[in-house]
């Protein structure tokens, strides 16, 4: 619909509100109305005046006989949808695994237990969401990851295991960002005002949520590597040193492609992300020499083979993580812009 714009006096500008939007919102002469200016310099009007956003809040009720990690998946659901304060009830007295399950989880969500019984539990985040950076949370996100990815690489060469072990205690930090970047994200989707205080288009949040993703999976590749270092190490068995030398190789080549991806999703860069899609070729053809390497190995130990093939993938997996982000960079370079 338009509205003419009409002069009021000698600054004023006025336009007329659309009766049926009134009337839906039982708006009437003298009432107050808010105005926000998006970045796009559109303008939304909402009805009433300004309020300050409550905290929305829920109340899960617990089956007694309920695994704790379906409990957990319940307070995830919420807390990535907005809900910043839960009451959690149980007909019975919590399990202890069930009330194990509901510490880690709010522990990993950065939310705190505000009161507590045999019975209930009452959880809310403290965090100030229109205050936070999602570009600046993402890269701090993305550093960790590619720190993982480059050390469980020379974890992987030079066999160190210590070094395998903490990379892997540092995948629960990009969890942490995860879990909050996706809730900043989908409500920055829905609620254009803290899209604006976000400095973030809301038709931004769905590529930035899935580098999120990509981010986190690529995080996700490098624990699963030391994983198998720790494990191989456990059980004084070792890779072959032509296959360590190849992996690592195409292992150095999938994390400079996903550090090269990251910086081209940020800066836009077309050719940057050709050139990612394009070097994959050369990480598929040295995992395909891997596979075919340790197939005609003398190693005859299923789980050095079993561990060989689960890097390979994990390998594999970082490199499609790159594909994946430099897709969206060559997509976002041709948004359309007001």
């Amino acid at each position: 619909m338009e509205r003419k714009i009409m002069s009021l006096g000698r600054s004023s500008l006025v336009i007329s509100l659309p009766k049926y939007w009134a009337n839906l919102n039982e708006l009437k002469r003298g009432d107050v109305v808010s105005l926000a200016v998006q970045r796009d310099r559109s303008l939304v009007v909402f009805p009433g005046a300004e309020k300050k956003r409550e905290p929305r809040e829920i109340t899960l009720h617990v089956d007694p006989e309920r695994m704790g990690s379906l409990i957990a998946r319940k307070i995830i659901g919420c807390y990535l949808n907005g809900y910043s304060r839960m009451t959690i009830l149980s007909e019975k007295v919590f399990s202890i695994p069930q009330r194990r399950a509901i510490r880690d989880i709010v522990r990993m969500l950065y939310m705190r237990i505000m009161e507590s019984d045999a019975k209930s539990m009452h959880i809310q985040t403290l965090i100030d969401e229109s205050k936070a950076s999602p570009k600046t949370a993402i890269h701090r996100m993305h550093l960790i990851a590619h720190s993982m990815c480059r050390d469980a690489l020379n974890s992987l060469k030079n066999r160190d295991v210590q070094l395998a072990k903490s990379v892997f205690s540092l995948d629960d930090d990009v969890d942490h960002f995860s879990f909050f970047l996706l809730r900043l994200l989908r409500n920055a989707a829905r609620d254009p005002i803290l899209a604006n205080q976000l400095d973030i288009e809301p038709i931004d949040c769905m590529d930035h949520q899935t580098l999120v993703y990509r981010v986190e999976h690529a995080a996700d590749h490098s624990a699963n590597i030391t994983k198998q270092i720790i494990m191989l190490d456990g059980s004084q068995q070792k890779i072959p040193n032509h296959l360590l030398t190849l992996m690592f190789t195409a292992g150095t080549e999938a994390v400079s492609l996903y550090d090269k991806a990251v910086d081209a999703f940020f800066s836009k860069d077309i050719a940057k992300s050709v050139e990612i899609l394009e070097a994959q070729k050369k990480i598929e053809k040295l995992d395909r020499e891997i596979a075919t390497k340790a197939f005609m190995s003398k190693q005859k130990s299923a789980l050095v083979i079993c561990a060989i093939c689960s890097i390979r993938e994990s390998i594999a997996g970082v490199a499609e993580c790159a594909a994946d982000i430099g897709e969206i960079a060559i997509n976002r370079a041709y948004k359309m812009t007001t």
